[in-house]
């Protein structure tokens, strides 16, 4: 009977608990969103070569050297960093600190508030500098209409300054969010991650677009 008890005890099944790790769906989704972005923005690379193989190189250079790289390049390098910043707020939201444990001035102990609210200054400093950057190469008679480089110039760096400013939007939220929350928790620090995937992406295009009107013309 024990050999018969030890058998039967032996068949039984072991019952173990099994945790399955699920992706978060908004972040799914948001992933799969920024998929679609980019495609579109592959067609406006798209339009640009094509135009740059048609227009005449003379006429392509002669409007291409209205452009303030060096200006350029410090508005690129502003929204490069705010790259970190932004991370950096998502390593506080991570962490569930929405707000610094210390002083203004000590960043170490700054919350997803302050790197966020850094990046956000550093992304609207892109925009006013894109803004300025337009209002001089109008006055230097590149328009939108005044040929085809200046359309796809403007199509190009226009549609990205809006993505830009949608960023700056998505920031505002994320912060209204966690103010308005009684505690900071798992909701507010998803909303707080996939933003960043967004302003990641944004400057991921942009590295991409200056390399290729700025820097090879």
């Amino acid at each position: 009977m024990a050999v018969v008890s030890t058998a039967t005890a032996a068949a039984t099944p072991t019952h173990q608990h099994v945790t399955v790790n699920r992706p978060n769906p908004v972040s799914v989704g948001t992933i799969v969103w920024l998929a679609s972005e980019l495609m579109f923005f592959a067609a406006l690379f798209a339009m640009y070569f094509t135009v740059r193989q048609t227009m005449p190189a003379e006429e392509w250079a002669l409007q291409a050297d209205k452009l303030n790289i060096t200006f350029s390049t410090i508005n690129t390098i502003v929204l490069v960093l705010s790259s970190f910043t932004c991370q950096a707020a998502v390593f506080k939201a991570e962490q569930f600190q929405p707000s610094r444990t210390g002083k203004l001035f000590q960043f170490w102990t700054w919350g997803m508030h302050e790197w966020l609210t850094l990046t956000y200054l550093m992304g609207a400093f892109f925009i006013g500098g894109q803004i300025f950057e337009y209002t001089e190469l109008v006055h230097e008679g590149l328009t939108i209409s005044s040929s085809a480089y200046g359309s796809v110039f403007y199509m190009t760096t226009g549609f990205h300054g809006l993505h830009v400013t949608g960023g700056l939007i998505a920031f505002l939220f994320v912060l209204g969010r966690s103010f308005a929350a009684r505690r900071f928790g798992h909701h507010e620090a998803t909303t707080a991650i996939v933003t960043s995937y967004y302003w990641h992406f944004v400057d991921v295009v942009w590295i991409a677009l200056f390399a290729v009107i700025y820097l090879l013309q």
